[in-house]
């Protein structure tokens, strides 16, 4: 009782008199004992006291929120080690999908369940005090650092449906949107693939088709427009669908609707010359034979111009000419665009005439501060070696002579790599490469002694023109992820150097070395237990060992146990009973 009330009059003595609480510290000391103070705030009781330093220890974290729970977020997430930020996750989704197996939902070969896990299961295994917020962020406002999000929920008992969070860092992982290219008809009469609810509603409209043009009312004609299964997109994700479609039909529904299976057709539309670009061509050469024998009516050349309830309308690209064909289901995968609350915020940061936010080497968003940008929403901006040559050839030519030792240019050569990028893929092309010319004249016995500065800068210059956009995948947005957690881990301990060791950097100057995808290879399942495998190096694997090389890389992918027993044990189904067609 009696310390309390010292404290409390203490307290107010020293707002009166704030140069006492100097005194006391000479008395107490002098005294042989020891009383804690702040000089010019008010006492309070010990565990007041302990209360507030351990409040305002806490206050010092730094407040990440991540957008999103796809690939980037995800990955970000899983590879976070330090304790020293308050993390929030805002997602309309409590959950991580495993969208390469999205195909495989829409005809039963996997159960939904299989391929997702809940976000609060994967923040709970790293042991870090990480918070999830289940809504959909509206609005980023740079400038006060908040984003204003709108709850999911139909029936919200707090009685506010709107919500603002705080940010010291913001990662932006909200993925894409299918994108529709603004070609009429599509967002009302065709389907996407996207999410688990897409490849549900895909998997439904399938066994519809079925059952309607199995009723005894329906004509032969209408039979076969019914079933008739239009894909449109000859990427990834159209020609696996289309293939995992083959497969249901021919191997499960052929034997449930045997009268049916005469009038069954797959039309799979691309406005390209070939299906599979992005694959070796001798991959996509396999892949239209094998369609070709399947039955797979493969149209290279015809873009979709309009699509209706019951037909799709395409135009040839080299004559022009205009065709309306009926069908009973179609599935539009042509590629993804920007969402709208990207779309707003890139016109509020000045990016308004871009297709998805651009962000330099280092994956901040260009033109903001503390924001970041990761997966499908975002684009890296590498920056061109030559808008840095001037400041590279002074910096290598330490004599000033002009041209540069076989010491100076070997030195170099090595820096320009670590700071761009594009350098090293094009070292590693088997196109001709002046550069490589270069190394290997000026290492064949010293055959010359100096490099001369014109052609090297002719040299850098075609690694420029080389340069490419990395691609749309759950690769590179995974890799972007943890980049970005390896980031943040070490961001205390860099805060003391933060030139880091590079030294060619221009006007982007970054304490961690620049962001590098390194591609580990590309599948493309074809059905019939065959896949074809694009390895780096141009190495290409095609057939049934590729398939059980497919089936144990994505095992391994998935990102927890629980869901590599489901999906292994939903495989095993499959081969020994079949797909379910059931249209629950």
């Amino acid at each position: 009782m009696w310390g309390a009330s010292f404290y409390e009059r203490a307290s107010r003595l020293f707002q009166q008199y704030p140069s006492l609480s100097k005194l006391l510290v000479v008395a107490t000391v002098s005294g042989g004992s020891l009383a804690a103070f702040h000089e010019g705030r008010p006492f309070h009781s010990r565990t007041a006291y302990a209360e507030a330093a351990q409040s305002e220890g806490e206050s010092k974290k730094k407040k990440v929120v991540v957008l999103g729970t796809g690939w980037a977020g995800v990955s970000f997430l899983k590879n976070l080690k330090s304790s020293s930020y308050d993390v929030e996750v805002v997602s309309p989704h409590n959950y991580f999908l495993f969208t390469p197996l999205l195909p495989s939902i829409t005809c039963g070969t996997v159960e939904p369940r299989s391929i997702v896990e809940p976000i609060r299961s994967i923040t709970k295994k790293k042991g870090l005090d990480v918070q999830f917020r289940e809504a959909a962020c509206y609005k980023i406002d740079p400038q006060n650092k908040k984003v204003y999000c709108r709850t999911t929920q139909d029936n919200n008992s707090c009685g506010k449906n709107e919500f603002s969070v705080d940010y010291d860092y913001l990662i932006i992982a909200m993925g894409a949107k299918s994108n529709t290219f603004n070609t009429p008809g599509v967002e009302e009469h065709a389907h996407f693939l996207k999410a688990v609810e897409d490849a549900l509603k895909i998997r439904k409209s399938v066994i519809d088709c079925f059952e309607r043009a199995s009723l005894p009312c329906i004509s032969e004609e209408e039979r076969k427009k019914i079933l008739h299964f239009v894909v449109v997109g000859g990427g990834p994700a159209g020609v696996e669908f289309a293939a995992e479609l083959h497969d249901f039909v021919s191997e499960d529904l052929a034997k449930l609707y045997p009268s049916l299976k005469d009038d069954v057709s797959i039309t799979l539309l691309e406005a390209g010359d070939h299906i599979l670009n992005m694959f070796d061509r001798r991959i996509t050469k396999f892949a239209e034979e094998k369609f070709s024998r399947d039955g797979i009516d493969v149209k290279t050349g015809s873009q979709v111009v309009k699509v209706t309830a019951k037909e799709i309308s395409t135009k040839e690209r080299t004559t022009g000419h205009v065709s309306s064909t009926p069908y009973g289901m179609c599935l539009w995968a042509t590629g993804i665009g920007a969402r709208p609350e990207i779309i707003e915020f890139m016109k509020q940061i000045g990016q308004a005439n871009r297709r998805v936010l651009a962000t330099d080497e280092w994956l901040r968003v260009e033109g903001c501060d503390g924001i970041y940008a990761v997966g499908d929403c975002a684009t890296v901006n590498q920056r061109r070696i030559m808008e840095d040559i001037s400041h590279i050839i002074s910096k290598a030519d330490t004599g000033k002579s002009g041209t540069l030792s076989l010491e100076e240019f070997h030195g170099v050569i090595d820096d320009v790599m670590e700071r761009y990028p594009q350098l090293e893929l094009h070292l590693k092309s088997k196109q001709m490469s002046s550069i490589h010319d270069l190394l290997k004249n000026s290492s064949e016995k010293y055959s010359s002694t100096e490099v001369d500065i014109e052609t090297f800068k002719s040299a850098l210059s075609q690694a420029d023109s080389q340069m490419k956009n990395l691609p749309a995948t759950a690769q590179v947005a995974a890799q972007q992820g943890a980049y970005l957690a390896n980031c943040f881990n070490r961001m205390e301990e860099c805060e003391k150097y933060p030139e880091g060791p590079l030294r060619f950097r221009g006007e982007g100057r970054h304490r961690f070395h620049p962001f590098r995808y390194k591609h580990l290879g590309m599948f493309a399942p074809l059905g019939g237990e065959q896949t074809a495998f694009q390895l780096p190096g141009d190495w290409v694997s095609i057939g049934y060992s590729s398939q059980w090389l497919w089936y144990s890389v994505y095992v391994s992918k998935l990102v927890s146990w629980r869901t590599r027993v489901l999906v292994v044990s939903d495989w095993g189904r499959r081969f020994i009973f079949g797909r379910d067609s059931s249209r629950i």
